[in-house]
């Protein structure tokens, strides 16, 4: 603030010397355009904190098939994050992406059942399973999961029916009261139970952040509810940087109207060459994603865009409307000052032909010299 101040009276004093040495040289300081504009100060480049990025997941062309969902979610938020601040996290899918079971998922519970059948016949002696809940040891799988469904289980089955059958006061003390002892249990269960329906991957996309949103079965469905869901954010102006999980290329004209409407376009696949990468600003395989590797990718596409916009900034363009206006204003502050002028001038002259001829002298005068 005081460092505007400043400016603004240095820029000041600088056209009040002008203006006292030379007249004609503030005419032309009024028409050069020498100044940068209002409201950019070159020594601090604008930065991408203040932009606000949404991240739109295609759940059903690009479901994370090889890492656990809460990790895909994490690390994609991570190397996006370098854009802008994060705000909005959606992803659609239909009710089959969420009850399919990738093929990592099954090995992985057979080889669980496999373990769990030569823990029980004494075969392996593995080490100890400790229940973070109540903190009690088992030392095979298969009884600890049987203590914590019929424990455990019901006990947070009986909290949820006591919140939901109460009203009121009473409701709202039961939340706080329980609150702790539900997300115990809840952190709990994602190691010990094994989903009824797919393999969590609502549950963890939500744990991460996302809304998830499951449209009905039908074709394209899911696509159609995406891409309305991006126009509508880029009509009420909430995002800046618009990023995409997806290989399909319908989603083409839906990149091709935010970068008209002068957003930052990412793409997030696994097809090199595919139409969306060729449409967006920047673009990264889902592969890079989980390994980690885009993070650092990220760093140099956001520099490249913060010089960009520093180049972008500075660059003067003419506007015919703008600079019609200015010169009008100009051109009345100018008329105005030699109309004041003129009838000063005319005004001296009437007073001297009142008086008379100039080179006629009055009688007074004419004593006083003789």
């Amino acid at each position: 603030m005081f460092q505007n101040y400043h400016n603004i009276r240095d820029t000041a004093k600088h056209f009040t010397r002008l203006s006292t040495l030379n007249p004609y040289v503030v005419s032309l300081y009024r028409y050069c355009h020498i100044e940068s504009k209002v409201g950019i100060d070159l020594q601090k480049p604008p930065t991408t904190a203040h932009k606000c990025v949404g991240i739109f997941w295609d759940l059903d062309n690009k479901p994370p098939n090889s890492i656990p969902p809460f990790d895909a979610a994490i690390r994609l938020k991570n190397a996006v994050s370098l854009f802008g601040v994060v705000r909005y996290m959606i992803a659609y899918a239909n009710s089959h992406a969420f009850s399919y079971v990738p093929q990592i998922v099954r090995e992985q519970r057979k080889e669980r059942k496999l373990l769990n059948q030569l823990e029980n016949k004494g075969v392996i002696k593995p080490e100890s399973y400790l229940c973070r809940v109540c903190g009690r040891r088992f030392y095979t799988n298969e009884k600890f999961v049987n203590h914590f469904k019929q424990i455990h289980e019901r006990e947070q089955k009986k909290r949820l029916n006591q919140i939901e059958s109460a009203r009121g006061k009473r409701r709202a003390d039961l939340v706080v009261k329980y609150t702790m002892k539900m997300e115990k249990y809840k952190r709990a269960a994602r190691d010990v139970l094994t989903p009824k329906v797919g393999y969590g991957l609502a549950d963890e996309l939500k744990r991460a952040g996302f809304f998830v949103k499951t449209v009905p079965d039908k074709p394209e469905a899911a696509d159609i509810a995406l891409r309305d869901h991006m126009v509508d954010m880029m009509d009420k102006r909430r995002i800046d940087c618009l990023v995409l999980v997806s290989d399909d290329s319908d989603f083409v004209e839906v990149l091709r109207e935010a970068k008209l409407r002068c957003l930052k376009t990412v793409v997030v696949g696994d097809i090199n060459n595919g139409a969306l990468k060729r449409v967006a600003d920047a673009n990264f395989s889902w592969r890079d994603i989980l390994m980690g590797k885009a993070k650092k990718e990220a760093v140099s596409v956001a520099g490249k865009w913060k010089d960009h916009d520093i180049l972008k900034r500075l660059e003067w363009r003419y506007n015919p409307e703008v600079e019609k206006n200015a010169y009008d204003l100009c051109d009345e502050r100018e008329d105005a000052d030699m109309n004041g002028i003129s009838s000063a001038d005319d005004a001296d002259y009437v007073q001297r032909e009142d008086d008379g001829a100039w080179w006629e002298l009055d009688s007074s005068d004419s004593d006083v010299t003789s």
